[in-house]
């Protein structure tokens, strides 16, 4: 089994933190992006290399299990298992004379023992010894309008392109399991699973919160002061709100419905929130300013 140093591929030292391997990954991940590099089979190699270093580095667990043992990091669960079942069975049965039992797999190091067992015939079990496959995490960019609507998506993941359905809703940070579709597994064992994190860009003028909307509208100040109606842009298209007569900067409406879909729930969507934000006129003529300065003389005689 060929052993594949993950920090020499994130070109990272093995004292690395985590920030360390999350900046080296995301780094790497553009620089060799299949989106970046078409028809670039260098690329697309070093890609899926980089995913899989990332993989295991940036889980603590596998990490040490990879710092431990190498190249046979991923079956150290199952040599632990072994070793327990065959030191309970030694217990069992009686020693003879002239039987040698020297270390925890007959005399070999960890290496030999899974050479043993991939070789195809294990000497005491006589069969092979299935394993999973690894999961697979993988990172997939999108803008805030991909989102609101259900998708497919075409992904290449160690060579392989998948293409999956993205449901509307899904949320920045989030991780979805695609069941069977991560590394393949040793002597005939299932294949591990695919985890894809979401990194969601925002570059509408709506602010998400879970699936509420918020945005902010100018309102003129005539129409802040006498009421009226203004139609304003919501995620989707336009709708109408009626302005009640003296609204104040920072007032806010709601428009049920007219939000973010709830995930995975057809047609159920959060809600709208408009802050008004009054826009002082400016560029007024004499006869304007006149009538403002009549204004606020009737306005002082009214206290």
């Amino acid at each position: 089994m060929e052993f594949i140093d993950y920090y020499k591929i994130l070109e990272l030292a093995k004292s690395a933190t985590d920030a360390d391997i999350k900046k080296a990954y995301r780094r790497l991940a553009r620089k060799y992006h299949p989106d970046l590099n078409p028809n670039d089979a260098a690329a697309k190699l070093n890609f899926q290399q980089v995913n899989e270093a990332n993989e295991v580095l940036s889980d603590p667990e596998k990490r040490k299990k990879y710092d431990e043992h190498g190249r046979d990091w991923k079956h150290a669960d199952e040599a632990k298992r072994y070793q327990q079942q065959r030191g309970a069975k030694n217990r069992q049965r009686p020693q003879y004379a002239g039987e040698g039992f020297s270390g925890d797999f007959g005399g070999g190091d960890f290496s030999d023992f899974f050479e043993s067992m991939f070789g195809g015939q294990s000497s005491r079990r006589g069969a092979q010894v299935k394993f999973r496959g690894q999961d697979i995490t993988a990172e997939l960019h999108l803008n805030l309008k991909d989102v609101y609507n259900s998708q497919k998506h075409a992904l290449n993941v160690n060579g392989k392109n998948i293409r999956l359905t993205i449901p509307a809703g899904v949320e920045h940070g989030q991780t979805i399991k695609i069941v069977g579709h991560g590394g393949e597994g040793v002597n005939g064992g299932p294949s591990g699973d695919l985890y894809i994190s979401f990194s969601i860009e925002n570059t509408t003028k709506f602010k998400r919160d879970g699936n509420n909307l918020h945005t902010e509208v100018e309102l003129d100040l005539y129409t802040a002061l006498l009421g009226g109606e203004v139609t304003i842009d919501t995620f989707d298209g336009q709708a109408k709100l009626v302005v009640k007569p003296e609204t104040q900067t920072g007032q806010k409406v709601k428009l049920k419905g007219k939000g973010f879909p709830v995930y995975k729930k057809d047609n159920e969507f959060g809600d709208l929130f408009v802050t008004w934000q009054i826009k002082i006129p400016s560029g007024l003529t004499e006869k304007e300013k006149e009538l403002f300065r009549q204004l606020q003389k009737l306005r002082g005689n009214g206290k």
